[in-house]
């Protein structure tokens, strides 16, 4: 892993984190408890502030970055998908979904349980009502709402990747190449 400090502003990792050796963690970032930062994630503090709750999953590819004086703040339990993009959000809410290779752009707004679908892109100041789903290019809101049922589900899924933090923090060794 390559955590760093730029301009004099570290990273603060909370107890139970696991960042993968191949991920990118500098500058004014705080993360929370057992949240998975996965391969090749990059999580970029060096305009802003990024600001990520507790039992969060960085999914592999994903980028988080902010603009310069401005801050990204995520909330807890939230699942960002493998290669999304998270540019300068105002604020993410706590159990969103944000789906494998969606953008959600500058100063954006998903509320609690929301749903950014696969490969959404989430414009500019748009915000995703709490329990929504947001689907497309350019993203729309559905009608439908997330059900208990969906929660359910995706509780189990989220604890997962907690679970999966704790067992690479012991289990992953990495190879030197032969």
């Amino acid at each position: 892993m390559t955590t760093g400090t730029f301009e004099g502003k570290t990273p603060q990792i909370g107890d139970g984190t696991y960042i993968h050796p191949s991920a990118d963690v500098f500058g004014d970032v705080t993360i929370g408890e057992d949240c998975w930062i996965g391969p090749g994630a990059r999580i970029r503090g060096d305009y802003g502030t990024i600001i990520i709750g507790h039992h969060c999953s960085v999914e592999d590819n994903c980028v988080i970055h902010v603009r310069p004086g401005e801050q990204t703040t995520i909330g807890n339990w939230v699942t960002i998908g493998h290669a999304a993009v998270i540019h300068n959000v105002k604020m993410i809410h706590d159990y969103v979904i944000v789906g494998m290779g969606a953008v959600v752009s500058d100063w954006a707004v998903v509320g609690r349980w929301g749903v950014v679908g696969e490969g959404a892109v989430v414009r500019q100041g748009q915000e995703v009502p709490a329990e929504h789903i947001a689907v497309g290019v350019p993203a729309r809101v559905l009608d439908k709402t997330v059900g208990e049922d969906y929660k359910a589900q995706w509780s189990h899924f989220k604890q997962t990747y907690v679970d999966l933090a704790s067992r690479y923090r012991t289990g992953y060794k990495p190879q030197k190449d032969a």
